[in-house]
């Protein structure tokens, strides 16, 4: 049988939704245990957070003063010892810049390959990733004798809800020598009161076709109106208009919002590979033959700077 650690993404005390999508990706596999490990200098608030979620066998605690900051050198050894002790036949991690950064450290200290965006389960392991920008799709199979290290693609699964029980809380004692050469220095991060572009329900995004930082303002404007996350084009990025932390696609973030509307977006492959697994797609451009089209549900063709202060009135 199988049995699943998951490694926690978190920040300032609070447990981040790719966690809870990694475990509904870890139910597909039917194992016998789903465990996951808490990393932290103080993780008594974030185990709480994962003990709740369905499906969940026990929350393991690791507290080191160097946990304090999600440094990939220091957590991979951890990581490794965690799952060695436990006897784990699979280490799952999101496919988000914190699982990018330490799963390939953590599959090399445990001596096997990777399996990058698990899309979907269809065998203890065997399992389905996009390719080619998410033109494709390939089966990838791993040893059935290896543990298998993977990076669980979110948008691609739901998240986990609370369970009816709470799983047992346990601080895990592991024994790793943690690297030096690596230190904490400071965290840049942008402060929004928007929601998170990577777990909200609703996104609004600009592209190249608002023209300028200065006419931005109209799809914050319009997200606020929404309740929704802010997100961008990487045409939009690259021109300045807007942080890189809000651009979405290929070399971007990978969102599933309920809803998406695009505007001013041409819609190149690399943009709609990150918005492919959204709900409803809503595009608003005055090219009526953009690729956009191709995928939206909903299109208004026409000046953006006349229809969207129409929509937003109309709300």
């Amino acid at each position: 049988m199988s049995k699943v650690l998951i490694i926690a993404e978190h920040l300032n005390g609070q447990l981040n939704t790719a966690t809870a999508r990694c475990v509904t990706c870890a139910r597909a596999l039917q194992p016998e245990a789903i465990d996951v490990l808490v990393l932290s200098d103080a993780p008594a608030a974030v185990a709480a957070q994962a003990a709740k979620l369905d499906g969940v066998s026990k929350v393991l605690n690791v507290a080191r003063a160097e946990n304090a900051h999600p440094l990939a050198a220091v957590l991979a050894p951890q990581i490794a010892a965690a799952a060695r002790s436990g006897a784990y036949t699979h280490l799952l991690l999101p496919s988000t810049t914190f699982g990018k950064d330490v799963a390939p450290r953590a599959a090399a200290l445990l001596g096997v390959g990777q399996v990058s965006d698990i899309m979907s389960v269809t065998g203890p392991h065997t399992f389905t990733r996009p390719i080619y920008a998410g033109n494709a799709i390939v089966t990838v199979e791993t040893p059935s004798d290896a543990l298998v290290v993977g990076t669980v693609r979110t948008a691609s699964w739901p998240a986990m809800g609370e369970g009816a029980n709470t799983a047992p809380v346990e601080a895990l004692p592991v024994d790793a020598v943690l690297p030096t050469h690596t230190r904490f220095v400071g965290l840049q991060q942008a402060s929004s009161e928007r929601p998170d572009l990577q777990s909200a329900a609703k996104v609004v995004s600009g592209g190249r076709g608002v023209g300028s930082k200065e006419n931005f303002e109209i799809i914050y404007k319009l997200a606020d109106k929404l309740h929704a996350a802010a997100g961008a084009s990487r045409a939009a990025v690259d021109a300045g208009y807007c942080p890189n932390d809000m651009q979405v696609g290929q070399t971007g973030k990978i969102i599933a919002p309920e809803l998406y509307i695009a505007i001013g977006i041409s819609g190149a492959i690399q943009h709609l590979t990150g918005i492919k697994d959204a709900g409803t797609i809503v595009a608003i451009n005055k090219d009526g033959d953009a690729p956009i089209y191709e995928v939206a549900d909903i299109g208004l063709v026409g000046d953006l700077f006349k229809l969207v202060p129409e929509l937003e009135a109309a709300l």
